[in-house]
C-alpha cells in the first residue's frame, strides 16, 4: 500500500499533524488516539493537494478539504470511501479523484472526525467503490 504522491498521481494528502504543528492555536486536530481508532463506518476529514493544468498550459495546486468514510483498515493505513466532489478537477472525468473512489490515509491526515448516519452508510456501501486503490 502506498499513499498517493503529486508525481505519480497529481494529488496528496497534506498532513493535519504538520499543518497543526505550525499553527496549534488556530489548526486544531482530533486527538491521536481518536485518529487512530478510527472504524470503518467513520467520517475522516482531509486535506487533498491537487495539481491540475491551467488554462495557459502551467501547473496549478489548489487545497480542497474533503470527507471520506472508512470502508476499511490495513493498518497503518486506513482506507475511505470519497464522499465529496472535488471541486478543482470538476469536468475532468480521466482524474482519479471522484465521489466514490478509495483514499488511503494515515492518522496524520485526519484534521476532523464525524458519524454519518445509518442511512447514509448503507446507501455508499450498497455497491462496490467508484475505483479500488492498489493494493
Amino acid at each position: 500500500m502506498r499513499i498517493p504522491t503529486l508525481e505519480q498521481d497529481y494529488w496528496a494528502l497534506v498532513s493535519g499533524e504538520s499543518r497543526h504543528a505550525e499553527s496549534p492555536d488556530s489548526f486544531w486536530i482530533p486527538p491521536l488516539a481518536e485518529r487512530q481508532s478510527l472504524k470503518p463506518g467513520d467520517a475522516a476529514k482531509l486535506i487533498f493537494e491537487i495539481e491540475t493544468e491551467s488554462e495557459g498550459g502551467g501547473v496549478e495546486r489548489d487545497c480542497e478539504r474533503m470527507w471520506v468514510v472508512v470502508s476499511e483498515i490495513a493498518a497503518p493505513y486506513f482506507i475511505g470511501r470519497l464522499a465529496n466532489k472535488p471541486v478543482s478537477v470538476e469536468g475532468n472525468d480521466e482524474f482519479y479523484l471522484k465521489v466514490d473512489v478509495e483514499v488511503p490515509f494515515l492518522p496524520e491526515h485526519v484534521i476532523d472526525i464525524d458519524y454519518p448516519p445509518q442511512t447514509f452508510l448503507d446507501a455508499l456501501f450498497s455497491e462496490k467503490p467508484k475505483s479500488v486503490w492498489p493494493r
